[in-house]
This record gives structure tokens, C-alpha cells and sequence, in this order.
């Protein structure tokens, strides 16, 4: 059957049941004679009368009630079915993709997150880690996250946490046969692991800062990452220094297994935001998320 087959199955199921083309008509949101004229094609379709006319009025013939009693529960199913889509607009349901940084990804995004899951059986949650700038439309993320600094001017943008310091940190292991640095330029004397951009395809330069000064440090070593807890690790495990957020690497300071340097020169770096590129991202589940990721 064509799709016009099936309209012209729904108005006859409209007729029918109203027992009057004109409240069917007016059901539909078409004039009557439109309304004739499907029931007339579908008749011409099968062969047989459906519907008698009468001046009061439409009632179904002995092949219409027939037609009538086996369509009607599958129509009811596909109007339960309907009515159940529409309901996800009122609740939180569907898949919310996002990109971003594994430090907000591990230190936000997923503590926070990760609590709505439960209450929210028909949510979705995907995480994509990546360091390069993604164009969220282009590969359909709903949102990304990422530096204050980094996201687009057309962009819709929602802050997810405060300013952060960077570090640099080496084991005990590593202090007990190189000096600790005093300056920004002494590093270039120490075994650093790197973190290779995928945007640009470079290397990142360390970025300190010290009264109001910037300075911009590309550091030496064996080892070159691509995310920041691939540089922690080598850090752990004494291989040399590493560059990250300063919240990530306390816990291991705290516990002696880290030692910060260059305390003096550590720059503040915008906090993370959520960027979208449209305010009508209305869809419960991303007001949602944004509501939990907001920082008050």
C-alpha cells in the first residue's frame, strides 16, 4: 500500500467513528470535500463501499464495520506510540553527546553527570575525549568543553567551573638525581613530557607567568603524549616533569609521591565552559545538563 493508501485508512477510521465527514474534516483540519474525495479513492482501491451516506450523517457498511474492527487496534497502538514520544518532551530522554578535555572530563563533567543517570533511566551519556577544537555541528556533539578563552564568539557559552592553576610536578625519584628548576628556563635541562596539539600537529609550549609577565616555555624530553594523564603517569613513575592542572596533581603531592616546582610562576587559566550553538537547544535532557554543569 502507498502512503496515501494509509491516510485515506485513517480518515476512514475518523469517519467511522464520528459517524459525519464534517467532524472528521474538521479533525483533520480539511475541508469536507477533501475528506470525501480519500474515502471515495480508498473505496475505488478496494472494491467495496465502506461508508453509507445519509443526511444525518455516515455509518460504516457490513465490509467497513469488518474494515473498522481489525484496523482499529493497531491504530490505537500506533496512537499510544505517538503519544509516547511526544511524553519524552516533558522528561529527560535521548543521547547527549559532548567533547572535551580529559581534565573536565574526569574532574566535571563525569562527577557530575554520572549522579543523573540513575534517576534518569531514558538519558544517554556520551563523553568524547579529545584535545582538538571539534566542530560540535559538523560531527553532531550537542555540546563541547573547553577553555573560556578557546570557544567561538557565535557560540553559546555557560561556565562549568572557576579558574585553575597548572603545575609541574616530578617524583621524589626523579628530584634525587637532576636539581629542581628555579626558573621557567632551567627546564630545558630536565626530561619533560610533552603533549602534542592535534589541531596544529605541534608540540605545547609550558605557559608560566610571574607579575603580570607571560612566558612561554618549549621544554625538552623523551616523551610525547596526548593527553595530560599520560604525562601525570610518567610523572608517577619518575621518568621526569610533567605539566598539569594543579587540582588533579595535589592528591599526589599530599601523599609524597609528586613534588611541585616553580610554584612562583604558575599562570591562572580560564575556567571551563560549555559552548552550544544555539539557544534552541531546548530538549529536556540538555537543560538538563546544563543545569548540573552550571557553576553557581
Amino acid at each position: 500500500m502507498t502512503m496515501q493508501d494509509f491516510n485515506g485508512l485513517a480518515v476512514f477510521i475518523a469517519v467511522a467513528r464520528e459517524r459525519s465527514f464534517t467532524r472528521a474534516a474538521a479533525f483533520f483540519g480539511v475541508s469536507q470535500s477533501a475528506v470525501s474525495h480519500s474515502i471515495r479513492g480508498l473505496e475505488e482501491k478496494l472494491g467495496v463501499r465502506l461508508l453509507t451516506r445519509t443526511t444525518r450523517g455516515a455509518s460504516p457498511t457490513e465490509a467497513g464495520e469488518k474494515l473498522l474492527r481489525n484496523l482499529t487496534p493497531y491504530y490505537e497502538g500506533i496512537e499510544a506510540e505517538v503519544a509516547a514520544i511526544g511524553a519524552l518532551r516533558e522528561k529527560p530522554a535521548g543521547t547527549i553527546r559532548i567533547t572535551s578535555h580529559d581534565h573536565a572530563a574526569n574532574t566535571i563533567l563525569w562527577p557530575k553527570l554520572s549522579k543523573l543517570l540513575p534517576d534518569y533511566p531514558d538519558l544517554t551519556l556520551e563523553i568524547n575525549v579529545g584535545y582538538g577544537l571539534v566542530d560540535i555541528v559538523a560531527e553532531r556533539f550537542d555540546a563541547g568543553v573547553r577553555l573560556g578563552d578557546q570557544v567561538a564568539k557565535d557560540m553559546i557559552a555557560v561556565r562549568i567551573s572557576p579558574d585553575f592553576k597548572m603545575a609541574v610536578v616530578g617524583s621524589p625519584a626523579y628530584f634525587s638525581h637532576k636539581n629542581a628548576p628555579v626558573i621557567p628556563q632551567d627546564l630545558t635541562s630536565h626530561n619533560c613530557a610533552n603533549l602534542r596539539l592535534p589541531t596544529h600537529g605541534g608540540l605545547y609550549a609550558w605557559e608560566f607567568e610571574q607579575a603580570g609577565k607571560a612566558l612561554h616555555v618549549q621544554v625538552p624530553g623523551q616523551m610525547i603524549f596526548n593527553t595530560s594523564t599520560q604525562m601525570l603517569n610518567a610523572a608517577l613513575e619518575g621518568y621526569g616533569l610533567a605539566y598539569a592542572p594543579e587540582d588533579v596533581v595535589q592528591q599526589y603531592v599530599e601523599s609524597g609521591r609528586l613534588i611541585k616546582v616553580l610554584e612562583d610562576w604558575y599562570p591562572a587559566v580560564p575556567g571551563y565552559h560549555l559552548y552550544y550553538p544555539s539557544r534552541r537547544q531546548a530538549l529536556p535532557a540538555f537543560a538538563l545538563i546544563v543545569d548540573a554543569l552550571r557553576c553557581i
